[in-house]
């Protein structure tokens, strides 16, 4: 059963699980199951997707009820009216805070390729490193393997934004197979059982397409990720980020 952060006649937010498809896909056939079809047996009630998550990724995912909600909410996500906040897990130690202005091309995504011409578009991300960690590991080339968690707030909303600027970064997420480090990502997997992409849409904040009242929609980080939190010793710092 899906939990439920937000519900009422007009809009019904999740926290979506990694792994889970927010609808059918191209790219996996196999899958039979989906946030959408999963949130319209559980409530009774048609729903529609306003944006989207990656497969991977865990966190809040929101749902209209009707069209002309669906259409309200998606024109404040087109024009970047929406506030997301993400924690991330990135190899290496970033500098504290910075901005990522970084153009990216049109790709693919979990549902399909992208329509028109692969031209570069304008992307935004802001970011604030939260806590490090060095462990005694030789991952890759060094004797020790140094991680970040990062909160990421991204202002454009281009297909794997995060993942792509993270690499762009030279700090990859940890867990991604499409644009980070096999190495780090099977570290993760033997060391702590983490077989996931460390992405998570922590909170969202927009303006609701009836009342016009200013929400802010949290969801929790999760009993994998805050026992992997526990583990690097950043519980602390996540709960100080109001993300606990």
């Amino acid at each position: 059963m899906l939990t439920i952060l937000y519900r009422d006649e007009h809009l019904v937010a999740i926290d979506k699980p990694a792994g889970l498809l927010v609808h059918r896909s191209n790219i996996d056939r196999r899958e039979t199951r989906f946030a959408v079809q999963l949130l319209r047996d559980q409530i009774g009630c048609r729903v529609q997707p306003v944006h989207r998550l990656d497969k991977g990724t865990s966190g809040v995912l929101l749902f209209a009820t009707d069209p002309e909600c669906t259409r309200r909410l998606g024109g404040q996500f087109e024009c970047n009216e929406v506030g997301k906040d993400y924690l991330a897990v990135v190899r290496g130690w970033p500098p504290e805070s910075g901005c990522i202005d970084h153009a990216l091309s049109r790709t693919h995504d979990d549902y399909g390729a992208a329509p028109g011409a692969r031209a570069s578009l304008p992307a935004r991300t802001d970011y604030r490193r939260l806590a490090t960690v060095e462990l005694p590991h030789a991952v890759d080339r060094y004797p020790t393997a140094r991680y970040a968690l990062l909160a990421l707030t991204p202002h454009t909303g281009r297909r794997h934004q995060l993942r792509r600027h993270l690499k762009h970064l030279a700090h990859p997420i940890v867990g991604d197979a499409t644009y980070g480090k096999g190495s780090h990502n099977r570290f993760f997997q033997r060391q702590f059982g983490c077989h996931r992409l460390l992405l998570a849409c922590v909170r969202l904040r927009l303006r609701h397409p009836v009342t016009g009242v200013e929400l802010s929609v949290r969801a929790p980080v999760g009993a994998e990720l805050a026992r992997l939190f526990d583990a690097l010793g950043w519980t602390d710092a996540v709960a100080r980020q109001g993300a606990a």
